[in-house]
């Protein structure tokens, strides 16, 4: 696969911010450095995008004029706090709800390497393929790079951190044969192949019944398969003149503030009761 130079492309700027309450500064930093690693080496060679990222500590700013990506305990604070779908300049933001997947028992790491591939990948979340199959109908299916492949058990290990795999741009092509690679760790063996507990978001042209989400086990969609509020999967069903930006950041750090305390009073009448 032919590469892009590096001279040829645009560098984005990322904040990494942890907002998260179950993870330190301390156990997000290395997972930057790993993701940072993964962008350079892996990500970019194939794709032809890259990114700088810098860790935010709890408390501090992020930079004018950067994307986000945010690691939160859930969408539930992700709203008490007022990150919405864009970030106060009206940029791509993505969201990592970290306690969501230690509560689940998956990985927030690769949860986080997924949200940055697929948001350098699509940051307006609005691109598609589509796959004709008669001559008024076909599908839509959306330009997520992790989906296909993002179970942990197909991950692979950063510096003792473990990111996602990713798929090709040969994946989206349906005349590519088999021998071709479609994902960074060679697990997929045909264009549009979703690997166990993968999933795709797809849109038929012709029934009306917007975006649905087709999985690999075919069998009937549970919650997980939903999506978050505020997840990328939500936002791509969503108008694009319904997205809201982020409160300013004076008022997310005030928010964050009292978010801590009114946990730490919960906590108290908890070890009280």
């Amino acid at each position: 696969m032919t590469q892009i130079p590096h001279a040829q492309l645009t560098t984005t700027q990322i904040s990494v911010i942890n907002e998260s309450t179950v993870l330190t500064d301390a156990e997000v930093t290395p997972v930057v450095i790993a993701l940072q690693q993964q962008v350079t080496n892996d990500f970019r060679p194939i794709w032809g995008i890259d990114a700088e990222l810098k860790m935010i500590p709890q408390g501090s700013p992020a930079p004018a004029g950067t994307w986000w990506l945010v690691i939160l305990d859930d969408s539930d604070q992700a709203g008490a706090l007022g990150y919405h779908d864009l970030t106060p300049d009206g940029l791509p933001m993505g969201k990592v709800f970290a306690a969501s997947d230690l509560k689940a028992g998956t990985s927030w790491s690769v949860t986080a390497s997924h949200e940055l591939l697929e948001m350098l990948a699509d940051p307006n979340i609005n691109l598609t393929v589509f796959a004709q199959n008669a001559n008024t109908t076909g599908t839509l299916y959306a330009y997520e790079v992790c989906d296909a492949c993002e179970d942990d058990r197909f991950g692979y290990q950063i510096n003792n951190v473990l990111v996602s795999d990713f798929v090709y741009p040969a994946w989206f092509e349906s005349f590519q044969v088999q021998g071709t690679q479609f994902d960074r760790m060679n697990k997929i063996q045909e264009p549009l192949q979703l690997l166990a507990g993968g999933y795709i978001g797809v849109f038929s042209v012709s029934d009306g019944s917007g975006w649905q989400q087709q999985t690999a086990e075919k069998v009937p969609l549970n919650m997980r398969h939903r999506g978050h509020v505020g997840s990328r999967r939500e936002r791509r069903a969503i108008l694009r003149t319904e997205w809201l930006t982020s409160l300013p950041l004076r008022k997310i750090t005030n928010n964050a503030q009292q978010y801590k305390q009114h946990l730490q009073t919960i906590q108290r009448r908890k070890q009280a009761a």
